[in-house]
């Protein structure tokens, strides 16, 4: 297959992004949108990849396994030029913010300053398949709310991006996102996003500054029912799984 042009994000694009913001929005929302952070000739590369089974390992069907109605597929290894840097050029950064939510968390876990040395310890610990995936949802399929966990290793953040239009290509199919705090009432947020836009959101918890310091919360995600049309999403998750 030719290697497609607009397949690429560099260090400079990654360095470029709004990062003060995106650690703000994290620490005081627990999700951080990123506008823009795909080009529209980049989503339709990608939706492009969906019907060709040779970037994909497996299959799922959410229905079939009671996580909802709808179809997701894991790329395969090597990953996909744009799926491969993304993945690889923002996971520094999310590293640096990982890291300062372990100690606030009073965990000793520390994360690797790249994603390389990362991945390393992940198939140390017996989780070598990729997890990266593309996410297909026609009229009245949903996703459950679900926290992506392949093993014992987690990395605590992962994104998630829209390679739809709203409103031309579907409607409904927000992205959900639930707070469990303890000893109150679970918070809900429910995100719409745009063609190319990402959120970043905790892979499963948190820690959210109190009048007595900081405590953990446990988060949830899915995507609302697809009213009509049919939304693509591109999921990066940075661990990989057994």
């Amino acid at each position: 297959m030719p290697r497609d042009p607009t397949l690429s994000f560099s260090a400079q694009r990654a360095a470029r992004l709004d990062w003060k913001g995106i650690r703000a929005d994290l620490d005081e929302r627990g999700y951080a949108r990123v506008p823009s952070l795909l080009s529209a000739a980049e989503c339709r590369a990608l939706r492009r990849l969906y019907a060709d089974e040779q970037h994909f390992r497996k299959t799922i069907d959410l229905e079939r396994h009671r996580f909802g109605r709808g179809e997701y597929k894991y790329f395969a290894y090597p990953l996909p030029p744009l799926v491969a840097q993304l993945r690889t050029q923002l996971y520094p950064r999310l590293a640096a913010i990982a890291n300062d939510w372990m100690k606030a968390l009073g965990v000793r876990r520390r994360y690797p300053t790249s994603l390389a040395r990362f991945l390393a310890h992940c198939r140390q610990r017996g989780q070598a398949r990729p997890t990266p995936l593309m996410l297909d949802y026609t009229e009245d399929c949903y996703n459950c709310l679900h926290q992506d966990l392949y093993g014992d290793v987690a990395f605590p953040l992962q994104l998630t991006c829209l390679l739809s239009r709203p409103g031309r290509d579907f409607a409904g199919g927000e992205f959900l996102l639930v707070e469990q705090r303890p000893r109150m009432q679970s918070r809900g947020e429910a995100i719409a996003l745009r063609e190319g836009e990402a959120v970043i959101f905790p892979n499963r918890e948190r820690p959210v500054r109190g009048a007595r310091g900081c405590y953990r919360t446990q988060l949830r995600h899915g995507v609302s029912r697809i009213e009509r049309g049919r939304r693509s999403t591109l999921g990066i998750i940075f661990h990989d799984a057994r």
